[in-house]
């Protein structure tokens, strides 16, 4: 992909897929009936990570041949996405799982479909509700500890780190950036011989602003040790610009993410020294609906595990999902 090309990447979009049972002799295939019916409702299918969040829900659904998955798409509107749940209820779904664009907006529906005794599995982002049945996502702020733990080992260990970073966030305005900024710093400002380049500057995840962002640092910094990106696709930018200026030998690039065909391809081929998964919740919540369609009682919050994926383990990851 040429550089121009990449840096106008913004996401990517999915397609659904159905499957096909072969039948001999040209018979035509009767799936068999669905015993429960479960909606997922999703924000928005345009962004690397919503793909493969699709994705892997996709993949836990077939091997369930008693669910019925319906996968409704955004558009990354709220009101798109309030019709998406209000259709669902229609349907007199099972189960509704939703990953909301925004909690405001999509609260009243969600009551809606609560107050029509459809249990409601809530992913990734929180709603202004607690009537909701599990609420699942991630830790921002371990992950940015278990980033800047790993940012103070390349420079030197605990007590002994020293170098110049440059951080670029992933949005000021949202909850993720500012807990993977404190994470991270937790670690990185009790090591006095740290110095931190940048004042808060953000890509907004959207790797041409990574890329004008470092190309400013290296030409106001001689030295820079190591850049964190709040996201793949922000590291990945900083590293185009260090590359373009000859200096990407010179540091150590960490990100967060994960995605196999994106960061995990990104830090095999040695563009990126590490990044930090920050898995969907796809798969965990259809299995998590299973179980209380199965009379299993949940707990109302699931945290999810995040791990460093480097070059030791990066191809392990893509034989995981079947790229490699």
């Amino acid at each position: 992909m040429k550089r121009r090309e990449f840096l106008r990447l913004s996401g990517a979009t999915i397609a659904g897929a159905t499957m096909t049972v072969c039948l001999p002799g040209g018979a035509s295939a009767v799936p068999a009936p669905a015993k429960w019916k479960i909606g997922f409702s999703q924000v928005t299918t345009n962004e690397p990570w919503r793909v493969q969040f699709n994705r892997d829900i996709e993949a836990e659904a077939k091997k369930h041949a008693e669910i019925d998955l319906i996968i409704t798409d955004g558009a990354d509107k709220t009101e798109r996405q309030v019709a998406d749940v209000e259709s669902l209820i229609r349907q007199a779904i099972n189960v509704l799982l939703i990953s909301p664009k925004e909690s405001a907006g999509l609260t009243a529906v969600v009551e809606k479909a609560i107050d029509a005794e459809i249990p409601v599995i809530v992913l990734d982002r929180k709603l202004n509700t607690d009537r909701y049945t599990q609420f699942i996502a991630n830790d921002n702020k371990l992950i940015g500890r278990e980033a800047g733990k790993y940012a103070v080992g390349l420079l030197g260990g605990a007590g002994k780190a020293t170098g110049n970073v440059v951080e670029i966030w992933g949005g000021l305005g949202t909850e993720a950036a500012k807990d993977r900024h404190d994470g991270f710093h937790e670690l990185t400002d009790i090591e006095a011989g740290i110095k931190n380049l940048l004042d808060r500057q953000s890509a907004d995840g959207k790797p041409d602003q990574a890329y004008s962002i470092m190309a400013t640092a290296l030409r106001d910094n001689a030295k820079i040790d190591l850049v964190f990106g709040h996201d793949d696709l922000t590291a990945y930018g900083a590293f185009l610009a260090a590359k373009d200026a000859g200096r990407d030998k010179e540091m150590k690039l960490i990100g967060v993410g994960g995605l196999p065909d994106v960061g995990v391809r990104w830090v095999r081929n040695g563009e990126l020294t590490a990044t930090f998964l920050y898995p969907t919740s796809g798969a965990e919540g259809l299995r998590q609906a299973i179980k209380l369609l199965n009379g299993e009682k949940l707990e109302k919050t699931i945290t999810l595990p995040t791990m460093a994926i480097t070059k030791d383990n990066a191809d392990q990851v893509l034989k995981d999902h079947g790229l490699l």
